[in-house]
């Protein structure tokens, strides 16, 4: 549906270099990335806010790159709403079929349909200062989808929003993309977005594209030091890789997922790793002993660090921890699957 060929545009110290992308036809694709990243940017120049300073963007095999934002049938929604205040959510909704000057009959039946589709129905004759976030957000939502566009942009389009009218409206964006079949390009930095939306993810940093995969792929197997550390592998460390599946990391040896010769990086998610004080059989682990050091309660998790000679950090369930009844100070032993370890070639020190 949207392929994207070497794509760079430079606005000051915000950038895109050279970025790559194809995005299938009805996936919801999500783009992740630290402030600055040029993920903005990038959603900008698809929608033809920006023109590019050099490569070539293509929707459905037609070439858009220099044709005019308002002539590319894509819809975009940021994260504020900018929904017109002095006009009724009707008008807002409508706004984009009736510079169009389509036949106001038609307008009222399409706009009637994709406020129902958003469960808004009932707030047409409202302003947007009387409603809350998420209604706002649903009139903006449905304000892109009435143009019936060949892809949806969303800029962060939930983080405006309270905890639980985020977790409604992610449920919503589900539904919608299923009864729509609409491309869907959303940028954000919630976790959770990505695993209940995304069919692939695309991973920036400093204006360029460093890892594409699905969410498994991405949280799972990271293939450099920055995305590990971004998506959160906290137990990072640099080794010697050897063919026997093994990765010498200090004093330690690790099982890894698969051989790799030379220097690398072990990276493991610290929710897999176990904890007990008694000695776990090493079949089919790695199991080493160390010492508890600190515990930090985080909401419905607790957070240990464990020194083995390495420091490695573990995340438990309260449940899990009052189970392994453990302090600071105390002997333990940690294990995790060699299926738990994942290893790629080391790379630049960054991220670690």
């Amino acid at each position: 549906m949207l392929t994207i060929n070497s794509l760079s545009k430079c606005l000051g110290e915000f950038s895109l270099t050279d970025i790559s992308l194809s995005v299938g036809d009805e996936e919801y694709f999500i783009v992740l990335g630290p402030t600055g990243a040029g993920k903005t940017i990038l959603l900008e120049t698809i929608a033809g806010i920006y023109s590019p300073d050099s490569g070539r963007i293509f929707l459905d095999g037609r070439d858009i790159t220099d044709v005019p934002a308002w002539e590319r049938n894509i819809g975009m929604v940021y994260q504020d709403y900018m929904l017109f205040p002095h006009l009724t959510v009707e008008a807002n909704i409508g706004f984009g079929l009736k510079s169009r000057r389509a036949d106001p009959a038609f307008i009222r039946e399409k706009v009637q349909e994709s406020a129902d589709l958003l469960n808004i129905g009932h707030l047409l004759h409202r302003y947007p200062g009387t409603l809350s976030g998420g209604e706002q957000q649903r009139a903006a939502i449905a304000r892109a989808l009435v143009m019936e566009p060949e892809a949806l942009l969303l800029d962060e389009p939930l983080s405006a929003l309270d905890v639980k009218t985020r977790e409604n409206l992610r449920a919503e964006l589900a539904r919608i993309h299923e009864a729509t079949g609409t491309t869907i390009i959303h940028i954000t930095h919630n976790f959770e977005e990505v695993f209940d939306l995304a069919d692939r993810v695309a991973i920036m940093r400093g204006g360029e594209v460093v890892q594409v995969g699905t969410p498994e792929e991405i949280f799972r197997r990271p293939d450099s030091d920055f995305v590990a550390g971004f998506v959160g592998m906290e137990n990072l460390f640099r080794g010697e890789g050897s063919p026997d599946g093994t990765v010498a990391v200090g004093d330690l040896r690790i099982r890894v997922g698969r051989g790799i010769s030379g220097p690398v990086s072990v990276a493991i998610r610290p929710e897999e790793i176990l904890l007990s004080k008694e000695n776990l059989p090493e079949i089919g682990k790695n199991v080493f002993a160390g010492q508890v050091g600190s515990v930090r309660q985080n909401g419905g998790l607790v957070r240990v660090s464990v020194d083995t000679g390495i420091p490695f950090r573990v995340t438990l369930t309260r449940q899990g921890f009052e189970e392994v009844d453990i302090a600071p100070g105390d002997a333990i032993y940690l294990a995790f699957r060699p299926s738990a370890a994942h290893v790629y070639p080391s790379g630049s020190p960054e991220g670690i």
